[in-house]
């Protein structure tokens, strides 16, 4: 049997006739960038975030640094974040011209730890940009604290988990805005790049709409800015799949249930974990081995056994060459749980079309490792 990791086209298969209208309706409305198709995505996107406001851009990154940008964050201002992430998250904040500041991340979930922010806050410090790392919300709650005690922005990177939420919160509620990329990959994902902001701050969807396109929002009027304008053929393929991100999130949930009691037993890995009360949407379902030298091993049992397992972020970003030690970058305290995931992490094949025999599959393979090495 052969486990393929991503399910685009099945997906596409599934839902071929919606997408197929959006498309043809952007093609013969012959507004392309900045039409109808946009707006009324945007409209989408607000509702289903529980926010006043959508911006539509070019991909997730842009949608980070164009947001601090919003804020005034540049040059001699520093960001708060975790290096156990898709480098873009620090990119971003390098882009607008600030530091980015690492701190640790949280044992159990993988996002940052929140009780290691306090020691991270200087004079200079600007921001915190929590990710909710693989579908995991981060503890938003004790972040927003911090935040309001030391007047900080707060800017949720939700590329990976759209739909998710946590006890008692909803992504974007106790932010100054919340970031999303649409590359093909995520739980809602285009046919390329493509990204957001949501926000309830006015000044902020002001700000990013000038900003995403050349400073401009009259024609002929321009000011300073950007182009990183969400095509309308991009809007619509989201609009026709937003329909659906829930109802695909559970099957994301049901075969992430199914994977999690089939190897609670195994000894040489460990599992993800999900808070109590919140909604984690498993972008990815990542195992990490007890011990890193296992984690190639296993990788490579797994995909000669016709598996496309993957690992994710699997140099964390202080440690890749082209990390920026000095005036870019700096990390506070030991990042060592950061590292451990890095050198550790294992995404098994995950998307909502899969099937119980392709996730059994994977079950039996991975318990058939445990074995042999445990």
């Amino acid at each position: 049997m052969k486990v393929e990791f991503y399910g685009h086209v099945r997906q596409y298969r599934n839902i071929q006739r919606e997408i197929d209208a959006n498309i043809q309706e952007v093609l013969l409305s012959g507004q392309y960038v900045m039409g109808p198709m946009l707006k009324r995505f945007e409209g989408e996107l607000a509702r289903y975030s529980g926010t006043q406001y959508a911006i539509g851009v070019g991909n997730g990154t842009d949608a980070i640094w164009l947001t601090l940008m919003a804020l005034g964050i540049g040059p001699g201002d520093e960001v708060i974040t975790h290096p156990n992430t898709f480098f873009a998250t620090a990119e971003a904040i390098w882009i607008a011209g600030a530091t980015a500041v690492f701190v640790d991340c949280d044992p159990r979930t993988k996002c940052i730890d929140p009780t290691k922010i306090e020691a991270a806050i200087t004079p200079k410090t600007k921001a915190i940009i929590p990710v909710h790392l693989y579908g995991q919300c981060a503890d938003m709650p004790a972040i927003k604290k911090i935040a309001d005690k030391y007047k900080l922005r707060l800017i949720e990177d939700n590329a990976q988990a759209i739909g998710a939420h946590g006890n008692g919160f909803k992504i974007a509620e106790l932010s100054d805005a919340a970031t999303t990329s649409f590359i093909i990959q995520k739980n809602l994902g285009t046919f390329g790049d493509g990204g957001a902001v949501v926000t309830n701050d006015p000044e902020i969807d002001a700000r990013v709409r000038k900003l995403r396109n050349h400073g401009s929002t009259q024609r002929n009027v321009h000011s300073f800015g950007f182009n990183s304008r969400l095509d309308d053929i991009h809007a619509g393929v989201l609009s026709a799949k937003l329909k659906h991100i829930d109802a695909w999130n559970d099957l994301r949930r049901k075969w992430a249930a199914r994977y999690t009691a089939g190897l609670k037993d195994c000894r040489t890995i460990d599992l993800p974990v999900e808070l109590p009360g919140y909604r984690h949407v498993y972008h990815l379902y990542v195992i990490e081995t007890k011990k890193p030298e296992h984690r190639d091993k296993l990788l490579d049992f797994l995909v000669a056994n016709n598996i496309d397992a993957k690992t994710h972020y699997s140099i964390a970003i202080h440690q890749q060459a082209g990390f920026p030690w000095g005036k870019g970058a700096r990390i506070v305290g030991s990042v060592a749980n950061a590292e451990k995931n890095a050198a550790s992490c294992i995404s098994l094949p995950m998307f909502p079309e899969l099937t119980e025999e392709e996730v059994d599959y994977v079950i039996a393979k991975v318990k058939e490792w445990d074995k042999a090495n445990g």
